[in-house]
């Protein structure tokens, strides 16, 4: 097979897990289908090598992970400014309560950094262990840890003074 039919459909195959990571990584549609772009332009050039490696999946995480903590120092991410105003999404009757319940959870991960971010998402969303989150991130797994663990004691302290505020 040759270079541009494997990347192909390498893309065909993994493009909705990349997806999918990205989302969790920004938070915003756009975003993440902007970081795919970014990533896969990145990760074709490398195909050659990565493919012959077989360590595709792995350098196209880091590619992503990079990108986006590299948006956030860039000072046009900080000219932007947020809104409390969000659409209304439909929502079915028997499952509201779980919904606004991980509503609220995925608005608290939002707010962490992106670094403790990535380290709840690489472990929780993408059920990789530390070992793996700490190659992806290129730090050591003492690292993964307390960023771990100093992003989900946010993450417990946040969603009580939500649910306090909600009382």
């Amino acid at each position: 097979m040759d270079r541009d039919s494997a990347f192909e459909q390498y893309v065909e195959v993994r493009q909705a897990a990349l997806l999918r990571l990205a989302y969790l990584l920004t938070g915003e549609q756009h975003a993440a289908e902007d970081l795919v772009q970014t990533a896969l332009a990145k990760l074709y050039l490398a195909w050659n090598r990565l493919e012959r490696a077989g360590s595709v999946d792995a350098y196209a995480k880091r590619i992503m992970i990079n990108e986006h903590s590299s948006w956030w120092r860039r000072a046009w991410r900080r000219a932007e400014t947020t809104t409390d105003n969000v659409p209304e999404r439909p929502v079915a009757a028997d499952f509201g309560h779980a919904l606004a319940e991980r509503d609220a959870l995925w608005t608290v991960v939002q707010g962490l950094p992106p670094r403790q971010r990535a380290a709840v998402v690489l472990r929780f969303y993408e059920d990789m262990s530390e070992q793996d989150v700490a190659a992806t991130l290129g730090c050591s797994v003492g690292t993964v840890k307390s960023q771990t663990s100093r992003a989900l004691a946010t993450l417990r302290k946040r969603l009580q003074e939500r649910r306090g505020n909600d009382r």
